[in-house]
């Protein structure tokens, strides 16, 4: 075979090569509406995926709603998840519901804390489908900004939460209940019992009982004249979290009550996107 035919069944052969090499298929954003981490018609969350997105760099920021553990939906947090997912398109976004507490019997403490624990365990199972990290943070608001954090700081030995965003959230339930009657009847409601009752429940429902240098980095949004909780009780996160060593940061805006729109909701999402770019890697 002479070397011209030669040369021309290899350009034959390689361009029917190529032609027929497929590019790998491109990752493309996925949203997905009321994904069941349970039985419970109440135990489902919504997830975006980001485009692009890989299970090495990918994290993924988990909202949690408030409500007083008894009321609440994660449609709520839509203003949240929007803005922050316009600020940080790397990430992926889960907004997930949990099982709420009546008749101070049905669902009550520990069934939220179980509920949060569930879907997150549930969320990382699926990483590799999802095709995203296990790195995660945490933002809650109210009831939601105690469940991030009691999840953040007790329930996480895998380390998987890199950070934690805490809108008003309860963090010393006893102590709460001492604030007065709207107090007592929003804790009752969620747990059933007094705490002279049961204290070792409030105390296991506490954030503030599982502080250690180990937690995560907490950035935390407080209004000044909050009536249904306090600045006390995110003074006191704050305070043993210095006291803990743990990075944190207190923003405070005096003049707002629980939950803020307009400038100062902004200005606390553009706070957040800074500190979880400084604080997580």
């Amino acid at each position: 075979m002479g070397k011209t035919l030669r040369r021309t069944l290899y350009a034959i052969l390689l361009i029917s090569v190529v032609a027929c090499r497929k590019d790998p298929p491109a990752v493309v954003e996925v949203v997905t509406r009321d994904v069941s981490y349970g039985e419970s018609a109440q135990q489902k969350m919504d997830v975006w995926l980001p485009e692009g997105r890989n299970t090495a760099d990918t994290k993924t920021l988990i909202v949690i709603h408030g409500g007083g553990w008894v009321q609440g939906d994660k449609s709520e947090m839509a203003q949240y998840v929007d803005s922050l997912r316009k600020r940080m398109p790397d990430y992926a976004f889960v907004n997930l519901n949990y099982r709420l507490a009546y008749n101070n019997s049905v669902n009550v403490f520990p069934s939220q804390e179980n509920d949060v624990k569930a879907a997150i365990e549930f969320y990382l199972d699926h990483a590799t489908e999802y095709m995203v990290s296990d790195n995660l943070v945490l933002l809650g608001a109210s009831a939601g900004g105690h469940l991030a954090m009691l999840h953040a700081y007790k329930n996480d030995p895998g380390g998987h939460v890199q950070a934690v965003v805490n809108f008003f959230g309860p963090f010393n339930l006893t102590v709460m209940w001492d604030y007065g009657l709207v107090h007592q009847l929003i804790l009752y409601g969620a747990t059933g019992v007094f705490p002279v009752d049961n204290p070792a429940l409030y105390s296991s429902s506490s954030p503030s009982s599982y502080i250690t240098a180990a937690c995560p980095p907490t950035i935390a949004l407080q209004g000044g004249t909050d009536p249904l909780v306090p600045p006390a009780q995110t003074t006191l996160l704050i305070s043993m979290l210095d006291n803990a060593g743990v990075v944190n940061q207190l923003v405070y805006y005096p003049a707002e009550s629980h939950g803020w729109i307009g400038a100062n909701l902004v200005d606390s999402f553009n706070k957040i996107e800074r500190f979880i770019a400084d604080h997580v890697e």
